[in-house]
């Protein structure tokens, strides 16, 4: 059976010594969250997370989910047990405003958490998962009526949440939707098409299912400037608060797919169902966008958690597993016929790559918690703005760099195991096929890549970039001047004039042929990525060593902080040049073959 063991330690070590959330005490949320509380909840939330949601993540692959004839979705065996015990555990309400029942703790505590559900089970987590992005959205966009009729029971998990855009015909151009809604005399709309790919959409495990839905009101532009949202609520809700009649919306199938099983993937019919505007008419994607932006960092931190549980089952593995004999004869075993495979080189390549990207992933996705923390919480116009652009650069990063290493880092795990990584036995064929998905939904990465440098790097003059390459730069300045002791300043230093001349080159070559910007957005992406998580190991090597110096008792941890700074500075920052090179070969290679030739 496969393990999970929650990272608690390295969670505190990026909270308390390397963003150091304790300088935020006087903001709304963080004053509570206090050393001890924050300590509490992770080893609470860790514990949960291992005891009761991961032996449930091979039910849920196996069984999966039940439609019913009458179009109702039964969870596998054991999540709505665990989902009650989720519920009246308070974890849904922990990051949730206090105005409307939950506990007003910090993003990045509530994202530290959810890191360590979703390694457990990650299709479980995907029910308050996408919950709280539709909480968002309801917050900024919703009409008070509408935000104290459903948020309040969504924010105790009694109610859970989705977001429906996609359709049959139409994925990432949604100006092509078909979804209808037509206004009605008592202020509602009557809602009408088909939804496909709707994680969450039916289940048993809540009361009721409050569903956000992209359609077009009779009249509008047939285009993505006529969109418009709206709130459908799976069970009419009463003027009292209580659930009224079935709404004329249901499951018409489950899809058939390759991992998250435990998910109900529904195709979702809606034949006239109830709505209510979110917001104005025609603005429903800016609306939409805010529970998008959401989902596309929790998507990031699904491809971190996916990475970390197969990271872990393949230490394990290697730690046991005896193949062949060490190489280096003072590492072979005295009596046994062959040693443990974690002594062969190629062998901790696979482990050190992956455990080098989760760490600094890690630390990059609770920065970007912390950024979201700032744009809601700081009475700072100033940190707000300049949060607000770093968070906006990053997330595109966030989401595609760190599924992309996180399916990596799955499928280095199962080659750790050989064999037995492709068996059911071991769980890391699993973890695989659980990982894929996040590199496609809430957008493909190659569209979070053109949505990079098509989008964020021009935006407002490319003001975030340049806040970017000057926060990194200051800080690799920085710990040169203190001895750089992983030598990960010294690598980062031209990886990151690698990212500034890639920017320069689209600056000068992106507006004179869109082709360039395009074939060369992933490698940019993932050049972007790869200094990011180089600027994490540089934090992070910074406090290990300012803590060894200190006399701290784990000198042990810290010591294993700077050999893996030293191994992704060797292995890993390297390849910024040929990403480089990618990017400004244009797109002539690219675009030369006529439709024909494929």
């Amino acid at each position: 059976m496969p393990i999970y063991h929650a990272p608690v330690r390295e969670t505190r070590f990026v909270l308390n010594d390397v963003l150091d959330i304790g300088r935020y005490a006087n903001l709304p949320g963080f004053a509570n969250a206090t050393p001890d509380l924050v300590d509490a909840i992770l080893e609470e939330a860790g514990r949960f997370a291992g005891e009761v949601l991961a032996p449930l993540n091979r039910v849920g692959d196996e069984i999966g989910c039940t439609r019913a004839d009458d179009g109702s979705v039964t969870a596998p065996p054991g999540f709505k047990e665990a989902y009650s015990q989720f519920c009246r555990a308070g974890w849904p309400t922990l990051t949730a405003p206090e105005d409307y029942g939950g506990q007003g703790m910090p993003q990045v505590v509530g994202t530290s958490v959810s890191e360590y559900i979703l390694s457990a089970n990650h299709a479980f987590e995907m029910y308050q998962g996408l919950t709280s992005g539709a909480i968002a959205a309801l917050l900024v966009k919703a009409s008070d009526e509408l935000k104290q009729r459903y948020v309040p029971k969504m924010v105790t998990g009694e109610w859970t949440g989705t977001m429906n855009l996609t359709e049959p015909h139409c994925g990432t151009d949604l100006g092509l939707l078909k979804t209808r809604a037509e206004q009605q005399g008592d202020g509602s709309y009557a809602i009408t098409g088909t939804k496909i790919f709707i994680s969450s959409g039916e289940h048993d495990l809540s009361q009721n299912i409050i569903h956000l839905v992209l359609a077009k009101i009779a009249g509008a532009p047939d285009t993505v400037k006529g969109i418009s949202l709206f709130v459908v609520p799976k069970l009419l809700v009463n003027d009292d608060g209580s659930l009224g009649q079935r709404n004329a919306v249901s499951c018409g199938a489950l899809e058939k797919k390759m991992g998250i099983h435990g998910n109900a993937t529904c195709v979702m019919n809606y034949d006239g169902a109830k709505g209510w505007l979110v917001g104005k008419p025609e603005k429903g994607l800016q609306a939409m966008f805010i529970m998008m932006n959401a989902a596309r960092l929790g998507v990031g931190l699904q491809g971190l958690a996916q990475g970390e549980v197969a990271y872990q089952n393949a230490v394990a593995y290697a730690k046991e597993r005896r193949q062949g004999r060490a190489l280096n004869a003072g590492d072979r075993g005295r009596t046994d016929k062959a040693d443990p495979i974690i002594v062969h080189p190629d062998v901790r390549r696979m482990l050190m790559q992956a455990r080098a990207w989760n760490e600094a992933g890690r630390a990059l996705v609770l920065w970007g918690a912390l950024l979201v923390d700032l744009v809601r919480r700081s009475p700072d116009e100033q940190e707000r703005s300049e949060a607000d652009d770093l968070l906006g650069l990053l997330t595109p990063v966030i989401k595609g760099y760190l599924t992309d290493k996180g399916f990596q880092a799955a499928v280095l795990a199962q080659q750790v195991l050989g064999g037995h990584g492709y068996i059911r036995e071991h769980g890391l064929e699993q973890f695989v096929r659980d990982a894929r998905i996040t590199q496609i939904y809430e957008g493909t990465n190659g569209i979070q890549a053109m949505d990079l440098v098509g989008r964020k790097l021009p935006r407002e003059g490319g003001r975030a970039i340049r806040a970017f390459l000057a926060l990194v730069g200051k800080d690799i300045a920085e710990a040169k001047a203190a001895g750089d002791p992983a030598g990960i300043g010294a690598a980062l230093e031209p990886a990151l004039a690698d990212l500034h001349a890639a920017t320069m080159w689209f600056a000068h070559n992106g507006m004179a042929d869109s082709d360039n910007a395009g074939a060369g957005a992933y490698p940019y992406m993932e050049l972007m990525g790869l200094v990011s998580l180089g600027w994490m190991w540089l934090k992070m090597a910074a406090a290990s060593t300012r803590l060894l110096a200190s006399g701290d008792s784990d000198s042990a941890f810290h010591e294993a902080k700077l050999a893996t700074a030293a191994y992704y500075a060797q292995r890993e920052l390297p390849l910024s040049s040929g990403l480089r090179r990618q990017i400004e070969a244009g797109a002539e290679s690219v675009m030369r073959l006529p439709v024909e030739a494929f």
